[in-house]
């Protein structure tokens, strides 16, 4: 009998030698709840109290290499909620701003996602991931660490995510989406993202105030199903059922039962992004990516006054005034750049007049926010891949047909803002990161001087001692149809300025993602190696404008492929990159096209890295969340209408081409593109005698979120970089 080829390795993850059968999941694990069943919206028992989960009380040792992002401010300003990996797995921490006694405020091993402080101080809502995949759930704590609940999402399969508070604090809002029914593979049962859930999944933190289901139409067996799984012959492809999205408030003390504020079938995304004072009206961001949009709805008869295009990115796209007459929104309406955009609101919520209230050329606005009482506004501008921050006040309460705003200028210590929020009446906690430091958190008490929070890694603790991060430079290049394209040029230490050298061409995900200059462990790994890299935007990345962003649907992703080709070529004599030593690795969209590239350029790459990356879209519509199918499809085209085109453009379609080794990285519970995609393509490859792997991550969805899992990702794939460029 032949041996098994899967085999455990350090760090508990699966590496599979893909000769043979897919990898199993784990032990102990079960298939997700794929009744389909059309749930309608019931009584909300009370909040369970569940276990304290809750972390040491002193001051924790700092850990060298930790990192600090997605602060949420106390009312006052004067204490932060945020997300810290200090040990090993982000996790939910608090304390005051200008001190370290932070504290742990849930010390389960559950990835936490995003945070939220209410605005009367009493509970901070937050988000996890039980067993590391992508669904979710949104829980609440006190700020001393008692009272901890779940609010929603514990049902296996469901998913639920925050929204914004009520301005009282008396509820939050969650959005909820129940799984849709899952496709069958040659009657076999469930597919495999049906069974990468952890046993006892439901059951970590107790009963949910809200149990899950979303009063949408979605009955069991509407939709088509899959029937074959083999890679020379797709199943039909199709969107799998489901989809549906419901927003409710929630109150965190479980007093009153929940309120739907919104309902939509099919939906891409949906989020409440903001309710007004007086609670009569609430703006809610919903629609497929590239094609987002603001909607104003009245909580009294759901009828929509105000919609009105967004920009993508950063899901909290605006806010209302305190009075509600004037809606302060972050879109690209009839425009190539986000900017910032008054809408006047009637008394009925109707849209009355849009002004365009601070605008920088070429330059997206990226992040927006504003302070409770509404007279201050954080805007953060995306300047070629750097951040810009700026203080708008005093902010107007009332819309009037103003010129553009007067801004005020922070100054930053590094590259660039992942996120700010306003604390107190004019501070400020943006979270930054750069090429040369772990992601921080800083402090402005007067809105404009940073400074670095006690608790956030010093810059000099981003890497080992000696051993300085690279700090990339900006190379541009046109494209082969004349489109200008650029991209961070990372030059490993140690080599001479005119000396060729390996080189990897690192794609990010997205598509629209944007390459930023900010500290990357694996960057740093690859050039530790004596391995260049180079990440550039292809066509289809955002931060340059609309029309380059939507360059790339529908064909136009053939010509986001020769991007990638483009891009290598210009690395030869502005890296400069040797020719002959070239790989393409990426993650998600970087990894289709990754693969992609191997098999449309066989001779240009020696080998390549795909991680968690989609290689055959027929696949992965059918496998997909039904929320996330809804979004891809306008992207890369509908699984129906565009089947050929969709066909084309699956690197499975022409796994005959690939040529040289490759290596496939995925999270064995990523429900966003399912294992299965890394898997039929290194079967096939191995099939035809081409040298595949696949290394699977245990407790790991569609991100690598714990730190001996990304260690061990990183040293994997340098070491398969090394050996396949310098060997």
């Amino acid at each position: 009998m032949a041996p098994d080829p899967r085999h455990h390795v350090s760090g508990g993850l699966m590496a599979a030698d893909l000769g043979g059968d897919p990898v199993a999941p784990p032990p102990g694990t079960r298939p997700a709840d794929s009744r389909g069943t059309a749930f309608a919206a019931a009584p909300a028992p009370a909040p369970v109290p569940l276990p304290e989960a809750s972390g040491p009380r002193e001051a924790v040792t700092r850990l060298r290499s930790h990192g600090c992002w997605y602060p949420s401010a106390s009312p006052d300003g004067s204490e932060a909620a945020f997300i810290c990996d200090r040990g090993g797995v982000p996790q939910l921490w608090a304390g005051p701003v200008d001190g370290d006694e932070v504290h742990l405020l849930d010390s389960l091993p559950d990835p936490v996602k995003e945070v939220s402080w209410s605005p009367d101080g009493r509970w901070i809502a937050y988000t996890t991931a039980p067993g590391g995949g992508e669904h979710t759930r949104v829980l609440c704590v006190r700020p001393d660490g008692t009272g901890r609940r779940v609010l929603a999402g514990a049902d296996p399969g469901h998913t639920a995510y925050l929204g914004c508070w009520a301005h009282d604090g008396s509820a939050v809002a969650v959005t909820l989406a129940a799984p849709g029914a899952r496709t069958q593979r040659n009657g076999a049962g469930p597919t495999r993202a049906d069974a990468a859930l952890p046993a006892n999944w439901a059951d970590r933190d107790g009963r949910a105030a809200l149990l899950g289901g979303t009063p949408y139409d979605a009955a069991p067996g509407t939709g088509p199903t899959v029937t074959a799984a083999d890679a020379a012959e797709p199943p039909v492809p199709s969107v799998r059922p489901g989809g549906g999205l419901s927003a409710y408030l929630i109150d965190p003390d479980g007093l009153a039962s929940p309120v739907l504020l919104a309902t939509e079938t099919h939906a891409a995304t949906l989020r409440v992004c903001d309710i007004s004072r007086d609670g009569g009206l609430v703006l809610l961001r919903h629609g497929p990516r590239g094609r987002r949009e603001g909607v104003v709805r009245r909580t009294a008869d759901s009828a929509t006054t105000c919609t009105m295009p967004v920009a993508d990115g950063d899901p909290w796209i605006g806010r209302f005034s305190p009075d509600g007459r004037t809606l302060w929104l972050r879109s690209d309406a009839e425009r190539e750049y986000a900017a910032l955009l008054a809408v006047a609101l009637g008394a009925d919520g109707r849209p009355q007049g849009t002004s365009v209230m601070a605008e920088r050329q070429d330059s997206d606005l990226d992040l927006l926010a504003l302070s409770h009482d509404g007279r201050t506004a954080a805007l953060s501008w995306n300047e070629r891949g750097e951040s810009r921050l700026e203080l708008v006040e005093p902010l107007p309460t009332r819309w009037a047909p103003y010129g553009p705003l007067p801004t005020t200028t922070v100054p930053l210590p590094h590259e660039v803002v992942t996120r700010v929020v306003t604390a107190g009446p004019r501070g400020l906690l943006p979270a930054l990161s750069g090429s040369q430091r772990r992601p921080g958190v800083w402090w402005a008490p007067d809105g404009v001087s940073l400074m670095r929070t006690p608790w956030s890694s010093r810059d000099e603790d981003a890497t080992a001692a000696g051993r300085r991060p690279v700090r990339p430079v900006l190379l541009r290049l046109t494209a082969r149809d004349g489109l200008p394209l650029s991209g961070w040029y990372y030059r490993a230490p140690g080599r001479a300025p005119g000396e060729p050298a390996p080189c990897v061409i690192h794609l990010h995900g997205g598509p629209e993602e944007h390459e930023r200059p900010v500290f990357s462990p694996l960057y740093h790994e690859l050039t530790g190696r004596g391995l260049d890299v180079f990440a550039p935007d292809v066509r289809g990345s955002s931060g340059h404008g609309r029309s380059f962003v939507d360059a790339d649907l529908g064909a136009g992703r053939f010509a986001a492929l020769d991007d990638v080709a483009d891009c290598a070529a210009h690395a030869v004599p502005a890296g400069p990159a040797d020719p002959t030593r070239l790989a393409v690795m990426g993650r998600s969209y970087g990894g289709y096209l990754t693969f992609a590239s191997l098999v449309r350029h066989p001779d240009l790459f020696r080998t390549g890295v795909a991680v968690c990356g989609m290689s055959d879209f027929a696949t992965f519509f059918a496998g997909t969340e039904p929320w996330l199918a809804e979004s891809a499809a306008h992207k890369y085209g509908h699984p129906e209408r565009d089947r050929e085109l969709l066909r084309e453009l699956s690197p499975m379609t022409r796994i005959d081409a690939l040529r040289v080794p490759l290596l496939a990285v995925h999270g064995e519970h990523d429900t966003n593109v399912p294992p299965g995609e890394s898997e039929q393509f290194v079967r096939a490859a191995r099939d035809r005698g081409i040298p595949a792997r696949l290394l699977t991550l245990r407790d790991e969805g569609h991100d690598f979120l714990r730190a001996d899992n990304r260690r061990l990702f990183r040293r994997a794939a340098a070491d398969w970089l090394e050996r396949h460029l310098t060997g």
